[in-house]
């Protein structure tokens, strides 16, 4: 997004606070098209790793977007199009974790194929994800959410196990990333699990395992 966009609709924000206008309906917002990612470029993966820390001083300044792209790609993205193979493991390749993005305007849900973001609610719920300032403040806010219902040969009482392990490995791949790409984040654990659900219009079958603020360091 722009920035005379992301202006625009910031002020748009600011009517709604002043109570001028009302938040728009998801059905209102937009699907967000991603540039295709940049498979190429990057640091070395020792470099990277080298690199690897946790940054919890963010500035809010909005990710552009080919860098959310690459983002996102290389978080859970599909690296192997004739397959569907994803650039994390999953048991069974059931792909169960679903990536939702929280940004100060909305809400949305990444589809690696066709690589976009699908609108979920309007409005910045980012103090949901926890009391940490980075949380509040941070352009993104990635929440890793389990869909049950696509574990079938997972047995029940080793799902969360299983969803804890996959949405680890999205978030380390979020770690490289940053490291080669010179952005900074943060794994959580600190949730309102039931409010953000509920806001977020998730199904019983859905559940949030963790959140990872992303954006540049200061």
């Amino acid at each position: 997004m722009g920035f005379i966009a992301t202006a625009i609709i910031r002020a748009g924000l600011a009517l709604v606070a002043a109570g001028w206008l009302t938040l728009a309906a998801p059905a209102d917002l937009k699907t967000i098209p991603l540039p295709p990612p940049d498979t190429s470029g990057g640091k070395p993966l020792m470099e990277a790793l080298r690199l690897r820390r946790t940054v919890r001083d963010l500035r809010p300044e909005p990710l552009a977007p080919r860098v959310l792209s690459n983002l996102l790609w290389a978080a859970f993205g599909i690296n192997r199009p004739d397959s569907a193979g994803r650039t994390a493991p999953s048991a069974w390749n059931q792909q169960e974790v679903d990536i939702y993005i929280l940004t100060p305007e909305a809400a949305y849900l990444y589809r690696p194929r066709p690589h976009e973001l699908e609108p979920v609610v309007a409005g910045d719920w980012r103090a949901l994800t926890g009391t940490d300032s980075f949380l509040r403040e941070a352009p993104v806010v990635l929440v890793y959410i389990a869909d049950f219902a696509r574990a079938p040969k997972t047995a029940e009482a080793d799902r969360r196990y299983y969803a804890a392990a996959h949405a680890g490995f999205i978030g380390e791949n979020v770690y490289l990333y940053c490291a080669s790409a010179g952005l900074g984040t943060v794994f959580a654990d600190s949730a309102d699990r039931t409010a953000l659900a509920n806001k977020l219009g998730l199904r019983a079958e859905q559940q949030i395992t963790f959140v990872q603020a992303v954006g540049y360091p200061r």
